[in-house]
């Protein structure tokens, strides 16, 4: 199988950091593309051009995060990453990683291209849904006493996405259980191994 991914996708991330989790990265080869690139070797097997995807044997091109995380508990890894009771909070966080992606992309705009409007909603739902997690993390909820599952990978790679591509948005600031949260996170191999390169934004 092969794993198309951009190294600073937090989705593609999310897929890697799984991969070597459970112990499947032996059974993919990563290859690094290129986006909104006409001649992105990523074309000729998902038109749609978007990373994560994963291209099996047969030749199927698997995209997304949340379809590519269940198909890897089909292949015998380690441990299940999306056991049950798991999709809700797996569906929220890739929500909020979705919103934080419209939110820096308004960003990467020229000044006189960019949407207050959208600039404003997306703050606010990235922050209500920070808010949320930093209540749940600091009452005891997010355990990291066992291996992470899916929305955990998850989560830590949208926190990753904000501290070296979103750094716009301080989410630190009135979050200190979901700070040492991520960081005892950050710290696991898997997460080291993956780290997205630093923007400008």
């Amino acid at each position: 199988m092969r794993l198309f991914y951009s190294s600073g996708s937090p989705f593609a991330r999310a897929v890697r950091v799984a991969l070597r989790e459970t112990g499947l990265i032996h059974r993919v080869e990563e290859v690094e593309t290129t986006l909104r690139d006409p001649a992105s070797t990523l074309l000729p097997h998902n038109p749609v051009g978007r990373v994560p995807t994963l291209v099996l044997p047969d030749s199927t091109a698997l995209t997304e995060t949340a379809l590519i995380l269940p198909f890897l508990d089909t292949l015998g890894g380690a441990y299940p990453l999306v056991p049950q009771g798991a999709l809700a909070d797996f569906g929220r966080v890739l929500g909020a990683t979705d919103g934080m992606g419209v939110w820096n992309r308004e960003l990467r705009r020229p000044l006189n291209e960019r949407s207050p409007t959208v600039i404003a909603l997306e703050t606010t739902r990235t922050n209500r849904v920070a808010d949320a997690l930093e209540a749940e993390v600091a009452a005891g909820g997010w355990a990291l006493d066992a291996p992470p599952d899916a929305p955990r990978i998850a989560l830590g790679c949208l926190l990753g996405y904000a501290e070296m591509r979103h750094r716009a948005w301080p989410w630190r600031e009135g979050r200190p259980a979901l700070s040492a949260w991520f960081d005892r996170l950050a710290a696991r191999s898997s997460f080291a191994a993956t780290i997205p390169p630093v923007s400008g934004i």
